[in-house]
This record gives C-alpha cells, sequence and structure tokens, in this order.
C-alpha cells in the first residue's frame, strides 16, 4: 500500500485512537476527533487540556501510537503508525489549529492556560485489509 493511499485513507476518518504509555510501562488508549492538521504522514496535530491526564504521560514517555479503522459491511481496514509525540504550548501552534468553537472545552479562548497541541511525528507504520498486514516506513 502506497503512503498516498494511507494518507487519503486516515483523512476519511473521523476518530483516532492514541495511546500513550503510563507510569507502570502500561499502554493507555484514548478516542480523539481526527487530527486538527495532517502534514502528510509525519506529522498530525490533536488539540486537548493541558491538564490532562495523557499529557502528563507524554511529558514522562514520548513513545506513541496512532490508529485510524473503517469497518464496513464486509471490510475492516485499520492503519496503525509509532512515533513520537509531543505537548507544545507556543502560542504560534496553538493559533495554527484553533477552531472559533473550540471556546466549548477552552473558555479563556485560544490563550487559555489550558489549551495546549499534541504533536505526532510518525515513524513507521502498520497497514490491515483484508486479513493482510503490510509494514511500511514513512517518507519523509
Amino acid at each position: 500500500m502506497d503512503n498516498k493511499t494511507i494518507e487519503n485513507f486516515i483523512r476519511k476518518q473521523k476518530v483516532a485512537f492514541i495511546c500513550s504509555i503510563d507510569e507502570e510501562g502500561f499502554p493507555n488508549v484514548k478516542a480523539m476527533l481526527k487530527p486538527r492538521k495532517m502534514d502528510g504522514l509525519h506529522h498530525f496535530y490533536f488539540s486537548t487540556n493541558k491538564s490532562s491526564m495523557r499529557v502528563k504521560q507524554y511529558m514522562n514517555n514520548s513513545n506513541a501510537c496512532i490508529y485510524f479503522y473503517h469497518k464496513g459491511l464486509i471490510k475492516y481496514v485499520g492503519v496503525m503508525l509509532k512515533g513520537k509525540m509531543e505537548v507544545l504550548t507556543d502560542q504560534e501552534t496553538k493559533d495554527m489549529i484553533w477552531r472559533k468553537g473550540d471556546t466549548i472545552f477552552y473558555k479563556g479562548g485560544v490563550t487559555d492556560p489550558d489549551y495546549c497541541v499534541l504533536k505526532f511525528t510518525a515513524e513507521s507504520g502498520r497497514y490491515y485489509c483484508d486479513l493482510k498486514t503490510e509494514i511500511f516506513t514513512i517518507d519523509q
């Protein structure tokens, strides 16, 4: 499977699952809205609360993965990307992915101190479809 096809598949999904590692070394998975911004398959940006458990976990261990899937009537397709997650609080990045309706979650607006951005940088991936898997690298 080529990276462009995988990217197009991801862009159509409405939900992403992000995985962090807790202080005991166990994986923790959370459903999130799809990324606010994507740079190919290399970078993915999510908005979240700086005070969240997930942010604390990424600050302690940046190893992460994100997963996207689609279940049709017969066919199941899944894509897992492995890489690193950064917690960004700079105003330029926050402005980049801010949406007008975000004030529902961040009463202080785009400058709310509890608003931050998760930036995932993918290193490799695994594509699954029709009982077949394929490991792939990320084009830089």
